[in-house]
């Protein structure tokens, strides 16, 4: 299984972004994602620069790295042409290194441009129209579309890669797996449930990559006060599923809905502190149930330089021994 790095958006400044994406390469990660928000979760995280301008500096910055959207909406917030140009520009500027990771977004983000938040039946429809389009964009050409959600009017990609960066779509039930599985070139998903994958390859995703994502939380102090209480601070709002999660409008819905949640909690879903093999034990069900790339989340934006020390010196070597 291929390890990756997050650069989370939500916990870091975007210059520290690219110097992280620069510091994951040199300590041996397999490749990065990264977050497309415009909130963080919590108030305690305090960033959400845009993404797509720290992918073009992380693509300067980084030599064989790869790169990839964990996740971007291409509904609400973006329209999917958009999207296209955005996704098509990243691989000619990483040459051949990105990845376009799609999903059906969250209330979070995606309420700021007014347009209200749709129920998840209509967002799912949504984003297969979305993928339709974009994969229309990169075959090259005028695009004219008149669908039930989008219009676009004589669109083309002016600066096309050779080839189009390959297209990930996350999957959290049947529709989004059949979704996947007709439209995407690989599979993203945040729980280790091996049902997923087996509907994704169904629905016609066999023998396509699948992704998962799983946050981590290391600090050196042995004792893993100071992991948990930060893991605490800032991940809380983790344990609420994906159904809550993408339903709530803000950062004060996320407090209120996570004020109950006990660091204890917290500690017995995150591995904290700097036991290793606390760390292979949080990997294991993923590739257990099948996914070829898991991406970390170091959680804290100022803990990701020694993170990314000790992942190179202890982390990386052991999760490739085992």
């Amino acid at each position: 299984m291929r390890i990756g790095y997050t650069l989370m958006t939500e916990q870091r400044a975007p210059r520290d972004l690219v110097a992280d994406a620069a510091r994951a390469e040199r300590a041996g990660f397999d490749f990065a994602v990264i977050s497309d928000h415009y909130f963080p979760w919590l108030d305690e995280q305090g960033h959400a620069p845009y993404a797509w301008a720290v992918l073009g500096a992380a693509a300067q910055a980084t030599d064989t790295l790869p790169l990839m959207t964990y996740v971007t909406c291409p509904t609400v917030r973006y329209h999917p042409a958009v999207v296209a140009q955005k996704a098509a520009t990243v691989q000619l500027l990483s040459e051949g290194r990105f990845r376009l990771g799609l999903g059906s977004g969250e209330n979070l983000n995606e309420h700021v441009v007014g347009r209200g938040w749709p129920p998840v039946a209509v967002r799912q429809e949504m984003l297969a129209e979305a993928v339709e389009i974009i994969r229309a964009l990169f075959d090259g050409g005028y695009v004219t579309r008149h669908g039930r959600h989008f219009q676009v009017d004589g669109a083309r990609l002016w600066d096309l890669p050779e080839q189009p960066p390959p297209i990930g779509v996350a999957v959290s039930g049947p529709v989004s797996c059949a979704t996947a599985g007709r439209l995407a070139d690989l599979a993203i998903a945040v729980q280790p449930e091996r049902e997923l994958l087996t509907a994704f390859a169904a629905a016609g995703g066999a023998g396509k990559p699948a992704v998962g994502q799983v946050p981590v939380c290391f600090d050196r102090d042995r004792d893993r006060d100071a992991a948990v209480a930060r893991a605490h601070a800032q991940f809380r709002w983790f344990g609420g599923g994906w159904k809550v999660n993408a339903d709530l409008p803000g950062t004060a819905a996320f407090a209120a809905a996570s004020r109950y949640v006990r660091p204890e909690d917290v500690a017995a879903s995150i591995p904290c502190g700097d036991r290793v093999a606390d760390f292979l034990d949080a990997v294991r069900p993923y590739a257990e149930a099948g996914f070829d790339e898991l991406a970390l989340i170091q959680v804290g934006g100022d803990s990701q330089p020694a993170f990314l020390d000790w992942a190179e010196q202890e982390l990386l070597p052991a999760l490739r021994a085992s």
